[in-house]
């Protein structure tokens, strides 16, 4: 059943993005912009999965560091890895717009300064990870790292209010404008990267099974 389950929420996520590229194609060019302005519906949709991921891995470790349970420990590193993959495909579309629109690549405004850090400190929660052989005080580390780490996505995300930054002003929120089927198509891309990153999530989960599993093993052998 979860399988089924699994296997209907990633196609609904595939035939939701590609029914949002046409419709994004179609759109007119935007002003001042051109066509590289229909980046946004796929920039801004990522960025925002990504730090629902980063929330995710938070509830995660915090759990794990009450409960002791492994299965938080497992949502933590998994749901990290599916952000990771996220935040990563903001930067590399965000450069991408910049290089067309800013005539650069990268420049070290605050959110893109903060958001390369955000990226950083889970990379680093990763390696953290597999630096650490013992299950349960690899589980601890990590989760104490991924508290700390969280730290930067409120700064990521009102380092464009804080200060004034290269970075425009938000178009989907704080007063921002824009018309409604740009923000529907913004919407639907959203909920298609929530449907891929509960499909992604849940995928690394049972690997986690198996690794627990795997380590178990391996415990077991030794005592012997």
């Amino acid at each position: 059943m979860r399988d089924k389950l699994l296997f209907v929420l990633g196609a609904a996520a595939m035939v939701l993005l590609a029914r949002n590229i046409l419709v994004i194609a179609g759109f007119p060019n935007e002003a001042n912009q051109g066509a590289i302005f229909k980046i946004i519906f796929f920039h801004v949709p990522v960025a925002m999965a990504a730090m629902g991921c980063a929330a995710a891995a938070l509830v995660g470790s915090v759990m794990f560091l009450l409960t002791r349970n492994f299965k938080y420990d497992a949502l933590a590193v998994s749901v990290t890895e599916v952000g990771l993959a996220f935040l990563a495909a903001n930067l590399v579309t965000g450069s991408i717009w910049g290089r067309v629109i800013w005539g650069i690549w990268w420049t070290w405004d605050a959110r893109l300064t903060s958001a390369l850090v955000c990226w950083l400190l889970y990379a680093g929660y990763l390696m953290l990870r597999h630096a650490i052989e013992e299950p349960t005080q690899r589980a601890t580390f990590a989760a104490v790292f991924s508290i700390f780490a969280f730290i930067d996505v409120p700064i990521v995300i009102f380092s464009i209010k804080w200060w004034r930054t290269q970075h425009p002003q938000p178009v989907f929120w704080g007063g921002g404008s824009i018309p409604g089927d740009w923000y529907l198509a913004a919407v639907l891309n959203l909920l298609a990267m929530v449907l891929l990153g509960i499909v992604l999530t849940v995928a690394r989960l049972r690997q986690e099974e198996a690794q627990r599993e795997i380590d178990s093993l391996r415990r077991t052998a030794h005592a012997f």
